[in-house]
């Protein structure tokens, strides 16, 4: 039950050596928090403190971290009854990637603004090769697949070179505008003129593409999750884009397009009246070092998703790092404003904010954890006022870390060898596909299977050199695995994934044992390997713990999993 007066804390008063802890009500933060600081001051730490209340509150929100320190850590703050609750979702897990499409169903009237938000990330990160023609031409390309079914950003690249799926996407647009680029003007550019801005957006996107941390991502049509289920139902989701491990510009790219969802997802609050939207729960999204991943969608952000609950806590180190038009929406609608040490530059304009309390040299001579903000309570922001931030926040003596990471992959991902499948049999079998990707919480299962037996048989051949009458075919396979199976577990099919990950991702470095027929497993042992009689073990991968053996008998027996 939502409370706006229910407090959220996060720093203590220092003024008179009396030391009493504050925060900031629901209600305010509907105007949202901005915080800014040189790094190592404290910044993170509060908005972790604020996170995990608001995670052992039971409050729905997202966490967008560039670092990945504070998305581990809120990781060890999710209580038991939340586990659920949690999507977890970190690019640089390959071997189970979620699928997240930023052009998934979105309406006619929200189409621009997508457009516009994938070519504010596109120009920043090629900033140094950009020209008004790549841009025109990639706009009149995402608005195009924005109408036709089933697309992704995958597409950009194959509607500028193949000709059959570029047709059947121009047949299907509705926006007159848009159609009339590509019957008329498209059609009449010349070699060179392709050559010039058509192939560099070709080489410019081809560099995500080409990455299968991004396109094992963005490259599935059908969404892990929706937001809007997320933020109606107070779901927990977490973004690990660690720069370190995801790379500079793919982490940038991809926290730019999830913003953009989130704010489509608000925005599609307004499909009820006034009365039900008032009872619609609040959501807060983190977002730390967030002009890495503003837009220019980001100013209307600012301004509208207070209307639809959507309330923003936002933190980066310093001023010059936003755009005029950002800088203009922060300060024109930020309701609660923090700042800990920072440059003289940002000191400069920051007084203009905190005058007359506060001078510029007060704020660049601040200590470590040390803060002036001014903070809204009650609908209105108060005079500037110093405080000291909270310690961290207890960790509790029990975590479910690795039970949240294991549980959202069983949700949410898929593995990689049945997603990259997918993909590409995309480019192999035409212009239009139906991708076998149902959505992880109801999976096709007989469809999944199916995949899986021909990467098994695939892997097989390629990396085992064995007698054939000691193989089991795929047919033999499949027959095994349809035998006894009155009583089958369907948590089998999750483990069926995991040991064919694993076995996919090792087939390259050590040769797997030789499976052997159930049915000759004694009968042949003079014609096997001696150790046939030994269950042959295949590695999997479980993150945090020491890698667990299964059997390829138990790998048998994995198949065993209900079709119906």
């Amino acid at each position: 039950m939502y409370n706006p007066e229910k407090v959220t804390y996060f720093a203590e008063t220092d003024s008179r050596n009396k030391r009493v802890k504050f925060g900031i009500k629901a209600k305010d933060r509907t105007r949202h928090v901005y915080v800014i600081g040189k790094t190592g001051m404290g910044k993170s730490t509060l908005l972790e403190n604020m996170a995990v209340q608001d995670i052992q509150n039971g409050e729905g929100l997202a966490f967008i971290d560039p670092h990945g320190k504070t998305a581990d850590l809120l990781l060890e703050y999710v209580p038991e009854e939340r586990l659920k609750d949690v999507v977890y979702f970190a690019p640089f897990d390959t071997d189970y990637p979620i699928s997240f499409n930023v052009m998934e169903d979105v309406g006619p009237d929200k189409r621009h603004l997508v457009s516009n938000g994938l070519l504010s990330a596109f120009k920043k990160i090629w900033v140094d090769a950009w020209s008004a023609r790549m841009e025109y031409i990639l706009s009149n390309v995402i608005l195009a697949l924005l109408e036709y079914p089933g697309s992704t950003l995958v597409g950009i690249n194959r509607m500028l070179a193949d000709k059959e799926y570029r047709n059947k996407v121009v047949a299907n647009i509705s926006d007159p505008s848009v159609k009339s680029f590509w019957t008329d003007e498209f059609a009449k550019y010349g070699e060179r003129y392709m050559q010039e801005a058509g192939a560099a957006i070709q080489n410019k996107v081809g560099q995500f593409i080409a990455n299968p941390l991004v396109r094992n991502i963005i490259g599935q049509p059908k969404s892990s999750f929706d937001f809007r289920d997320v933020m109606d139902g107070q779901k927990i989701v977490i973004v690990n884009l660690s720069k370190g491990r995801v790379g500079e510009a793919n982490a940038n790219l991809l926290g730019s397009m999830i913003i953009t969802k989130i704010y489509l997802a608000a925005l599609s609050r307004a499909d009820v009246n006034e009365t039900t939207l008032s009872k619609l729960p609040n959501f807060y999204l983190y977002v730390d070092e967030f002009q890495s991943f503003a837009n220019e969608s980001f100013a209307d952000i600012l301004s509208e998703a207070r209307k639809y609950r959507l309330n923003l806590t936002i933190a980066h180190q310093y001023i010059e790092q936003m755009s005029e038009e950002v800088r203009a929406a922060v300060f024109g609608n930020v309701g609660t404003m923090v700042t800990f040490r920072v440059g003289a530059f940002d000191a400069e304009v920051l007084e203009k904010e905190f005058a007359p309390v506060f001078t510029a040299e007060d704020l660049v001579n601040l200590g470590f954890i040390q803060i002036y903000l001014k903070l809204m309570i009650d609908g209105v922001s108060s005079q500037p006022f110093s405080a000291t931030t909270m310690a961290p926040i207890g960790k509790p003596t029990l975590s479910h870390k690795e039970e949240i990471i294991d549980n959202s992959r069983s949700n949410f991902s898929r593995p990689r060898a049945i997603v990259e499948a997918a993909i590409r049999a995309w480019h192999e079998e035409g212009a239009k596909r139906d991708f076998d990707n149902s959505r992880p919480k109801k999976p096709d299962i007989k469809k999944e299977k199916q995949i899986m037996f021909e990467e098994l048989m695939k892997t097989e051949k390629k990396e085992v050199n064995r007698e054939p009458q000691n193989k089991i075919s795929l047919e033999n396979l499949k027959s095994n695995s349809n035998r006894n199976s009155k009583n089958p577990s369907k948590e089998n099919l999750s483990q069926l994934r995991e040991a064919l990950a694993s076995i996919v991702k090792n087939s390259k470095e050590t040769k797997t044992d030789e499976i052997v027929r159930p049915d000759k497993a004694e009968t042949n042992t003079d014609k096997v390997n001696p150790q046939a009689n030994q269950p042959p073990k295949t590695k999997t991968v479980e993150e945090g713990s020491k890698p667990k053996e299964i059997s390829q008998d138990e790998l048998i027996n994995l198949l065993k999993v209900d079709e119906n």
